[in-house]
């Protein structure tokens, strides 16, 4: 497994830091929690998709791309990053927005990472939920081609071998930190979604014989497709970097019980999350992915899934900036 032989162009803040949260610890009374602060990767205002577009933006240049595409929900943090990473590397950006909520809210529709998206200069169009998107964008791309356009087409969440790859990094980090610190974790807990970061993390652990249980915490399938997207990916992964075969089906484990309604809608125990990281360890949550994540581990501390004696880690997927599309979620 040779990384460095792999295109990748430097985006984050890397490596992010390893923290306590022990007033979170106390409070719970279960394992003491520590945070991987992906918030903190540094591409307007991170989040953890720009581990995975350090790859993916190397294959744009790769290609000779003048112009990225990708989509998402709404307030999707993997449009806000592309969007950067775009602007930075001076490449046109064009998003499709696809509406999987409903939400009429203003604040909703074009605050938080919207804004920020066209802040980078990005354009964005809005489809309505439940189409393939992905096809609707290979689509959308080919007509731009056809008049001359050279467009490299990201899809949702970064989640590709390619995308991945930066998540498998992230695991190599993750090791090296925790052999330095004479730290153990007897799980890592996190957001999974488009399966792109915990594909990439169980390749990495698992090409590294790194002993440490990952959960994932669905925040949109139910648990038998997200475990299986998560498995195809990461087959993908490990087959693209020379490690074909070392993730087996019992290294994939996702929990789908903290979703509620939909994707992208806040449950009660996604706002407790927010307003207990904020008021106990000054950290913030986005409402869609790394609250949802939060909560389950709360609960699951709760329910002594976790308990004392152990050590947890939470690793942060960032998303901060779409608070301000929930405004009113947050204060009713």
């Amino acid at each position: 497994m040779n990384l460095a032989a792999i295109p990748r162009i430097s985006l984050a803040h890397l490596p992010t830091p390893i923290e306590p949260m022990p007033r979170l610890s106390a409070e719970l009374g279960g394992p003491e929690i520590w945070v991987k602060r992906d918030d903190c990767t540094g591409l307007s205002t991170g989040g953890n998709k720009t581990r995975k577009l350090e790859f993916l933006m190397a294959e744009a240049e790769a290609a000779g791309a003048d112009m990225v595409m990708t989509q998402g929900a709404t307030q999707s943090n993997h449009a806000r990053q592309t969007a950067a990473a775009a602007a930075k590397l001076g490449m046109k950006c064009h998003i499709l927005l696809e509406d999987r909520t409903g939400s009429n809210d203003p604040n909703y529709i074009s605050n938080g990472n919207v804004l920020l998206d066209h802040l980078h200069g990005a354009t964005t169009e809005i489809h309505p939920g439940g189409g393939d998107m992905n096809a609707i964008m290979e689509a959308e791309a080919d007509r731009r081609r056809s008049g001359g356009a050279s467009v490299y087409t990201i899809p949702g969440g970064g989640s590709n071998p390619t995308g991945a790859i930066g998540y498998v990094n992230a695991a190599m980090e993750l090791v090296a930190q925790t052999n330095d610190a004479r730290l153990s974790f007897d799980r890592i807990v996190h957001a999974t979604g488009s399966a792109g970061t915990q594909a990439g993390i169980i390749t990495g652990l698992r090409a590294m014989n790194a002993k440490i249980p990952l959960l994932g915490i669905g925040v949109r399938a139910p648990k038998p497709k997200q475990e299986a997207n998560v498995l195809a990916l990461a087959e993908a992964t490990a087959e693209r970097i020379g490690c074909a075969g070392v993730v087996r089906p019992q290294d994939v484990t996702a929990n789908c019980d903290y979703v509620g309604e939909g994707y992208g809608i806040p449950t009660e125990g996604c706002l407790e999350a927010i307003r207990m990281f904020a008021e106990l360890e000054g950290l913030l949550l986005d409402p869609v992915y790394s609250a949802k994540a939060a909560a389950g581990l709360i609960d699951l501390i709760r329910t002594g899934k976790f308990s004392a004696g152990q050590r947890v880690l939470f690793w942060h997927t960032g998303g901060a900036v779409a608070l301000f599309g929930y405004d009113k979620a947050l204060t009713a």
